[in-house]
């Protein structure tokens, strides 16, 4: 081999030896989990489920009893102890709070809010919600109370308020299958919030009810999230607009790759 030739051959070397490891990490997060909100449980995220499965994620649903938040956050980190390795987690609603706090987890790379919470330690999302109201929180009577203390939507209410957005029919379903939430889970203050040390993304649905969109933004902004508004979208973005729902975790999940 001429010298020339081999320092041709040297550099090829040197060029595959750097590239291959960056290719390496540009592989996106596999593991995905789905961490659902109040008075609704994990099927809702069927839609979403299914389109990051036939991208080749491995996505897992958490049925948290919604019981009380420790409760809650102790069966996501059961989900994520479950995990063979780097994992997004992402919450909805209510789930924000959860993965805010369940977020530190050692497996989890990144954070997705989905027309979510997200309070700081110390804080918790029901005296947050009284900050910036939502037209929920101005409705008297949407939220009723079980005698031994747990919290649901009233079934007229479920449908224009929580899921506008999706065929009447749906809505009225999911109003009728709710989960009743216990009334502490909203305002027990949080003890680690995982967005100070872990990159998160965020989604406002712009015309939620449930969650004010400008409460939504003030989390994102703070988090310093990466925020996409999906306009129009109700408290049931993740369902009625699951193609962008996805599209942002899978987005998240290659950058989070890309950086690990």
């Amino acid at each position: 081999m001429s010298n020339r030739h081999h320092r041709v051959a040297v550099a090829l070397a040197a060029l595959l030896a750097v590239a291959t490891p960056l290719a390496a990490r540009a592989e996106p997060i596999k593991n995905v989990v789905l961490v659902h909100g109040a008075w609704v449980d994990g099927s809702g995220w069927r839609q979403v489920h299914d389109i990051l499965v036939s991208k080749g994620f491995h996505v897992t649903e958490v049925q948290e009893p919604e019981t009380s938040f420790a409760a809650d956050v102790n069966a996501t980190r059961r989900i994520l102890d479950l995990q063979d390795g780097p994992t997004l987690l992402v919450g909805h609603s209510y789930g924000g709070s959860i993965v805010t706090e369940a977020g530190i987890h050692p497996k989890v790379v990144g954070l997705v809010y989905v027309a979510a919470h997200a309070p700081d330690v110390g804080e918790d999302e029901g005296a947050l919600g009284k900050r910036m109201p939502s037209v929920l929180g101005q409705t008297p009577g949407a939220i009723a109370r079980t005698p031994d203390g747990y919290t649901y939507l009233q079934s007229s209410a479920f449908p224009t308020l929580f899921a506008p957005d999706l065929p009447r029919a749906q809505a009225a379903f999911e109003a009728s299958s709710q989960v009743p939430a216990a009334a502490e889970v909203f305002t027990t203050p949080l003890s680690a919030a995982a967005w100070h040390t872990k990159p998160s993304w965020g989604i406002v649905a712009g015309s939620d009810q449930i969650i004010n969109p400008d409460l939504e933004r003030f989390y994102y902004q703070r988090a310093g999230s990466h925020t996409t508004v999906i306009e129009g979208a109700s408290h049931s973005v993740y369902e009625s607009h699951a193609p962008e729902v996805a599209a942002v975790i899978e987005n998240a999940a290659q950058q989070v790759g890309s950086a690990n």
